[in-house]
C-alpha cells in the first residue's frame, strides 16, 4: 500500500490529459456510429477501456524510457526514473491492466476481439519507436485512432464516409498536438538522441502543426456536409478554429512551457467537437 501513490503516478492518474485525448475520439465515434444512441454497455465498456488502456500505455512508455527519463527535465520525477518503483513492478502492473482490458473486451461482441490484437500491439511498440523512426507521433496517431474502428465494429456499423473523415481528422489532430508536446522536449530529445516530429519538421514545425490543424477543421466541415448536421455546428467549428489560432500564438516563440500549454489546450478542443456533434 505504501507504493500505491507511485503506481497511480506511473499510470498518470495525476495527469488526465492523455485519457481525455483518447476519450474524445472514442465518444465521437460512439455518437456517429450509433446515431447518437449508444447502448449503456458500449458506452461504459469503451469509456472504462480508454482509462485502462491509457494507463497501460503510460506504464509501458515509462518502462521503455526508464533509461532516458532521468536525463529529461520534465520526466526526472517519474516513478521509474526516480527509483520509486522497479521495472519488474511496472511490468507486473502492465500485466494486471492487460487482464482488466481483456475482461472489458469480453463484454463486447466477438467480432471486435480480433481488432484488439493490433490495438494492443501498437500500444506496446509505440514507446520504442522514438529510437527508430523520424516521426513516432505517426505511430501514436494510429494507436489513438484504433478506438474508432473498434467502436464502429462493436456497433455493427459499416465503415462509411463519416468513419473515414473521423479517422483522418483524429490522425491529423494527434500528430498536431503531439508535435507541440514534442517541441517542449526538443532540446532534451536532441541531447539524448531520440527522434520526434518536432525534430523532423525543424523550423517548419509551426507550419506543420498549422497544416494539420487546418485538416482537422476541413474534416469537421466535411462531416457537417456529409452527415447533414444543423447549421449550429458551424459554431463549434469556429471555436475549434479559434483555439487552434490560440495554440499557434502559444508556440510562436517555441518556448518550452508555452508549447506544453498548447498541447494541454487540446483537451478542450476534443470536448468542443463532441458537444458540437451532440448538438449538431
Amino acid at each position: 500500500m505504501s507504493s500505491l501513490p507511485h503506481y497511480l503516478k506511473l499510470m498518470r492518474f495525476d495527469k488526465p490529459i492523455g485519457s481525455l485525448l483518447l476519450l474524445w475520439p472514442t465518444l465521437w465515434a460512439l455518437w456517429l456510429a450509433t446515431e447518437g444512441q449508444p447502448s449503456p454497455t458500449l458506452f461504459w465498456v469503451f469509456v472504462l477501456g480508454v482509462f485502462v488502456m491509457r494507463s497501460a500505455g503510460c506504464v509501458i512508455n515509462d518502462y521503455a524510457d526508464k533509461d532516458f527519463d532521468p536525463l529529461v527535465e520534465r520526466t526526472q520525477q517519474r516513478p521509474l526514473a526516480a527509483g520509486d518503483l522497479t521495472p519488474k513492478q511496472a511490468l507486473l502492473l502492465f500485466a494486471v491492466l492487460g487482464l482488466i482490458a481483456i475482461g472489458l473486451l469480453l463484454c463486447l461482441p466477438s467480432r471486435v476481439w480480433p481488432w484488439a490484437v493490433p490495438a494492443a500491439a501498437v500500444t506496446i511498440i509505440y514507446p520504442f519507436m522514438k529510437r527508430f523512426i523520424q516521426a513516432p507521433q505517426a505511430v501514436l496517431g494510429v494507436a489513438f485512432s484504433f478506438c474508432i474502428p473498434m467502436v464502429y465494429v462493436a456497433a455493427d456499423t459499416p465503415f462509411n464516409s463519416g468513419f473515414v473523415l473521423l479517422l483522418v481528422m483524429n490522425f491529423a489532430w494527434v500528430i498536431a498536438y503531439d508535435t507541440a508536446y514534442a517541441m517542449s522536449d526538443r532540446e532534451d530529445d536532441l541531447a539524448i538522441g531520440v527522434k520526434s516530429s518536432a525534430i523532423l519538421f525543424g523550423r517548419f514545425d509551426k507550419a506543420a502543426i498549422g497544416t494539420l490543424q487546418a485538416v482537422v477543421v476541413l474534416m469537421l466541415l466535411l462531416l457537417k456536409a456529409q452527415l447533414g448536421l444543423s447549421d449550429w455546428f458551424y459554431l463549434p467549428v469556429f471555436v475549434v478554429f479559434s483555439m487552434f489560432l490560440y495554440q499557434q500564438y502559444l508556440i510562436r516563440e517555441r518556448e518550452r512551457n508555452s508549447c506544453f500549454r498548447a498541447f494541454l489546450n487540446n483537451g478542450w478542443v476534443g470536448a468542443v467537437i463532441w458537444f458540437g456533434l451532440l448538438a449538431g
